[in-house]
């Protein structure tokens, strides 16, 4: 086993750990550590894939920077460790159908990196995702849903979401975020990046799709107002 192929490993692990001291948070944790233990996560089913780097760089950096809260630093040390190991992408509407209306902040800067699932960096699987997922200061990921169940660890030290209404709430570092299938969900970013881990269940490679609020031009003016 490579250095690189390490310290992936242990990012994987990190993520785990921390899962698994919180069963009783949701009840997706359980149902993500389920399908977990189902696979062979072993040193041989590591895979060795060359890294990509990103143009989104700089904003990483300060991401992974900014994870703060106590109980995150294991995951932290361990993503800043990996970083340059890993393979980033953006988003370039393979999530969505052609013309979804994703908003300029989300198309300027998105960045994600599985380590686990289709084309991931760590250990393949066909129906399933884990992996980091980033979006740039100040930007609104529209109301959407998917076919997948999803799971959100925020590491980030505050993220507002919003759940099918138009009232939003403030989550702290080390929440975690249950969407079941179907479930509309809105993120809110404010002055630093946005990072979290992300788990897709299943449904993998269904589309996203857009869910449209009429407020969508008045937050995203007001989170631009705040770079001011």
């Amino acid at each position: 086993m490579t250095d690189k192929q390490r310290r992936i490993q242990a990012l994987i692990q990190s993520i785990v750990t921390y899962l698994q001291a919180h069963r009783a948070a949701t009840r997706g944790v359980d149902l993500t550590l389920d399908k977990l233990a189902a696979m062979d996560l072993s040193d041989e089913k590591l895979i060795d894939l060359p890294p990509h780097g990103t143009r989104h760089d700089e904003v990483l950096k300060n991401a992974v920077a900014g994870i703060a809260a106590p109980e995150l630093q294991e995951i932290a040390g361990c993503l800043k460790a990996a970083k340059d190991d890993l393979i980033w992408r953006e988003d370039n509407a393979q999530f969505y159908p052609p013309g979804a209306d994703l908003g300029e902040g989300y198309t300027r800067c998105n960045l994600h990196t599985l380590l686990i699932g289709p084309d991931a960096c760590g250990y393949h699987h066909l129906d399933f995702n884990l992996g980091i997922f980033m979006l740039g200061p100040r930007t609104l990921y529209r109301d959407h849903n998917h076919d997948a169940p999803e799971l959100y660890l925020n590491l980030s030290e505050k993220s507002g979401w919003r759940f099918g209404t138009r009232d939003w709430q403030d989550y702290p570092a080390g929440s975690l975020i249950w969407n079941a299938a179907g479930d509309p969900h809105a993120t809110r970013v404010y002055d630093q990046p946005f990072i979290s881990v992300f788990v897709w269940l299943e449904n993998v490679n269904s589309p996203c799709n857009v869910i449209h609020f009429d407020d969508w031009a008045e937050i995203e003016q007001d989170l631009a107002k705040q770079s001011n």
